[in-house]
């Protein structure tokens, strides 16, 4: 007798391939249209799944838990970063969470060199003149920018994408230095011609570029903080593609207004969509609506790590990439 299909509900649209595979697997609950999901769609979610796909946009945290039905059993979220899931309470009530780590490495390290060549070169500004009609030709002093070959780079967070960063910033001359939870083996440090820091203050106030590549935790929260945004030098840029949380985006604002950092590359932001508007006004910035992870290549295989996750779980094994508190 064949095997009843486990429910799956998916709360946002998926890339048509990943979709398209889902249904064939599973009895499967897709979104309609790409918007996230209410509070109360999610909370008939997970009363009614055996499966949750959540993403980044979706808190799942423990209030929500408490709705969940016995049927719930499995949180396969789409995405590498968990911190908008409450593991811990998932845990308590017999419910697994997965992730999809690695295979955005190389996305979000491009992005992370495509930042600092934005900002340290101007090129959103270059665009602006070009877009406007502007240009009156070429200049010896129009929009210079800096070179960033010999520059130092200050990496706040060594695991894949920041070693990944430190390769592509190598490549383009740059003089790589970390700071980590742990500092790397010594191989690994050998290979990436990486200096280690131990006192992150130290570091930050003497690099040129500060790259936050770091996961969202209780102690990466407002990492760069006021206080610690005041060490950099003046003709620094920073740039985050980890976590909006990790700097104090108010401070940094105010920092970039009165010329006391050079510059800043954002993919993501302390409160979501909603940004210091005075951050935006600003020509030493350069916003992305976090886009580090968006190439179709990463999503698909993404979504092939959730079908993994999802059919190793439903065989009787522990998913591969089950994340449990302590990893945290």
């Amino acid at each position: 007798m064949p095997r009843e299909r486990l429910s799956v509900v998916v709360t946002r649209r998926l890339p048509e391939a990943v979709e398209t595979r889902l249904s064939e697997l599973f009895d499967i609950k897709l979104r309609d249209d790409d918007t996230p999901m209410t509070r109360a769609e999610l909370a008939e979610a997970v009363k009614s799944a055996d499966i949750l796909i959540p993403t980044v946009t979706d808190t799942i945290d423990a209030r929500l838990l408490a709705q969940a039905g016995d049927k719930l059993k499995l949180i396969a979220n789409y995405g590498a970063g968990v911190d908008h899931i409450d593991v811990a309470t998932a845990r308590q009530r017999g419910v697994l969470v997965s992730n999809t780590p690695g295979v955005l490495t190389d996305d979000t390290a491009d992005m992370t060199m495509a930042l600092i060549l934005a900002v340290t070169r101007r090129i959103p500004e270059g665009l602006a003149v070009m877009q406007s009609g502007d240009w009156q030709g070429w200049a010896p002093t129009a929009l210079m920018g800096g070179r960033v070959g010999g520059r130092r780079l200050g990496i706040l967070g060594m695991g894949r994408i920041g070693q990944a960063v430190a390769r592509r910033a190598a490549a383009f001359g740059m003089q790589i230095h970390y700071h980590n939870r742990k500092r790397l083996r010594p191989e690994i440090e050998e290979a990436l011609e990486a200096t280690y820091w131990d006192s992150l203050d130290q570091m930050v106030a003497r690099m040129d570029v500060i790259s936050i590549n770091c996961p969202a935790t209780p102690s990466t929260f407002h990492l760069m903080n006021a206080r610690r945004l005041k060490l950099l030098k003046p003709t620094a840029v920073i740039v985050n593609t980890a976590r909006g949380d990790v700097i104090d985006e108010n401070a940094l604002t105010r920092m970039l207004r009165a010329g006391e950092i050079a510059g800043a590359g954002l993919d993501v932001y302390e409160h979501g969509t909603d940004i210091n508007p005075r951050l935006r006004e600003l020509k030493n910035v350069v916003l992305l609506p976090h886009m580090g992870s968006a190439t179709l290549e990463g999503r698909i295989e993404m979504g092939e790590k959730v079908i993994i996750n999802i059919k190793t779980f439903e065989d009787g094994h522990r998913p591969p990439d089950q994340v449990v508190p302590s990893m945290l």
